[in-house]
């Protein structure tokens, strides 16, 4: 007769089954705050669609198995031909073909299209968040593209379509099509200016041919790149289709693909160029200027994925502890417990907010809001993408033992976490940009100061903080060294300002209290105990 040796219980159904739009507060209260009246059940139905599909059992599972069947290279057909072609998952392509269809990729056609895809690239990223690197890419691309009036014609259409079309064939044969983008080389890293790759014009007027190579190249199964070259006039950006108008492969050789701590799903490949076509975007010697709105773009979206990946741990470390029973209750209510998760979901919280706050500002594009912009994104991207890790190494530890194996997902969030700090520019570059800004155009201060200065007198410890930055910022003399302490400070300020604004009252008392009043540990749970902490947590959870 077959025994049992035990029943299982005290085990928390798996977070599956419900819309990751919907059962996120702060992102459906920021969506109604920065979107018109008229267009709010359009784009909230979208969203939740898509938060639906982000939500289900099957979706879920596209995104383990793309993780877990990273891409391979395959150089050479079995003919001995240099093909150069990355192969994915199934799996991966249903997810890239959904992030196309929903919209991530078609912002700058759509009202309020900026704000309706940040959430959506916020929701999506929980998914799987190696397919926002080509939906990034992809959608960064076309303020570039409009340095050339008639190749932004030629490309915009099909950058900003909703199909997704896999087939490497000509870019005029599409519905749609993918950008990734080449800018870092061996020697340079970040120091684009001391790119060596060569430019040498063709015949054809805006045709050269590329000799080089690129040490990063993001997406390399894409129909197009933006890459920097030096040209005889200066270091200059290029489009490099990779398939040629009349349909024969562009030189794109694939030398290897990166083995990466995390974002197993995507590609990233070391290519080398050599006669290489190439249609040149913008100036010679514009290159930066020319690429620079890209870039501003990947940045954004660096944020918005560090929320996503936030938002995903805190929502599992909240269904976890709301189902799970120890020491005679539910550790959702456990006084230490509750700190920590309520610390947790004030983080997650901020970054969403300062997230679609400055896709917002994308969405106005007046004078103001692109000034205010040039600083936040630097600031934001710095500070949120950093604290995506201590999110999620936090967040898994709410799991105990569970947290630390793979089938609970929290892994996968824990080694995708220090990706967009990384990525589009590491912490130094952000706070030197930074810096960059402030001595360059004094415009960009006025309009931070214009947007923190709206709660001016709401929270005497916003109060002070803003004091104290001013302090920071009047002395430029000296300030390299201390610049991270400096855009740090800015951060926690506008962040501060955002929630008081916009939060419950027990969200932006928790967070002026901890991270600019002074009271609060080293580590997450170390909250003042005298805090609503309990309807923070109640905030934070996902309903079905």
């Amino acid at each position: 007769m077959a025994r049992t040796t035990h029943s299982v219980t005290n085990q928390p159904p798996p977070l599956a089954g419900y819309d990751v739009f919907g059962a996120d507060r702060v992102l459906t209260s920021a969506v109604e705050r920065h979107t018109a009246p008229e267009l709010r059940a359009e784009v909230g139905d979208e969203l939740r669609a898509l938060g639906r599909a982000a939500g289900s059992a099957q979706v879920q599972e596209w995104g383990a198995q793309a993780n877990a069947n990273p891409p391979g290279l395959r150089t050479h057909d079995r003919f001995g031909n240099r093909i150069d072609e990355v192969e994915f998952h199934p799996a991966w392509h249903r997810l890239l073909g959904k992030g196309v269809a929903a919209g991530l990729t078609a912002a700058w056609n759509r009202p309020a299209g900026h704000v309706r895809r940040a959430a959506g690239f916020l929701v999506w990223t929980q998914v799987e968040a190696g397919n926002g690197c080509p939906l990034s890419m992809t959608h960064a691309a076309v303020p570039a593209l409009r340095a050339d009036p008639a190749l932004a014609a030629e490309w915009e259409p099909r950058l900003t379509s909703m199909v997704y079309d896999r087939e490497l064939r000509p870019a005029h044969l599409k519905p749609g099509a993918v950008f990734g983008m080449g800018m870092t080389e061996k020697q340079g890293g970040s120091d684009v200016r001391a790119n060596t790759t060569a430019a040498r014009p063709l015949a054809e007027d805006g045709t050269y041919e590329l000799t080089g190579h690129k040490w990063f190249c993001s997406a390399p199964m894409s129909d197009g790149f933006l890459v920097l070259a030096q040209a005889p006039g200066g270091l200059t950006c290029f489009l490099v289709p990779r398939v040629l108008a009349d349909g024969t492969r562009n030189v794109f050789l694939l030398q290897r693909l990166k083995d990466k701590l995390g974002n197993r799903s995507n590609a990233s490949a070391e290519v080398e160029f050599d006669g290489t076509w190439a249609r040149r975007v913008g100036d010679e010697g514009a290159g930066v200027r020319t690429i620079i709105g890209m870039v501003s773009a990947t940045r954004l979206d660096c944020v918005l994925g560090s929320a996503g990946l936030m938002r995903q741990a805190v929502a599992q470390a909240v269904h976890h502890t709301a189902h799970r029973e120890a020491f005679g209750g539910r550790l959702l209510d456990k006084p230490l417990m509750r700190n920590v998760l309520a610390d947790l979901a004030l983080e997650s919280e901020a970054a969403t907010t300062l997230g679609l706050r400055l896709a917002a500002a994308c969405d106005d594009g007046g004078e103001q809001e692109l000034a205010f912009l040039r600083l936040a994104v630097p600031v934001a991207k710095y500070w949120v993408t950093k604290r995506c890790s201590a999110v999620a190494v936090e967040a898994a530890e709410c799991l105990g033992g569970n947290g630390y194996v793979e089938e609970s997902g929290l892994p996968r969030l824990v080694r995708e976490s220090p990706l967009n700090s990384v990525w589009e520019g590491a912490g130094n570059i952000q706070a030197l940009d930074v810096l960059r800004a402030l001595r360059r155009e004094p415009r960009v201060l006025d309009a931070f100061l214009v947007e923190v200065g709206r709660v001016r007198g709401a929270d005497h410890r916003l109060d002070g903080a803003m004091k104290n930055l001013l302090v920071d910022l009047a002395d430029l003399a000296g300030i390299e060294g201390r610049a991270r302490r400096v855009v740090e400070r800015m951060a926690l300020v506008l962040q501060g300002a955002l929630l008081v604004r916009y939060a419950p009252p027990e969200v932006a008392d928790a967070f002026c209290a901890s991270r600019l009043g002074g009271d609060w540990g080293a580590s997450f749970g170390t909250l003042p105990p005298t805090l609503d902490l309990a309807s923070i947590v109640a905030r934070a959870r996902p309903t079905a």
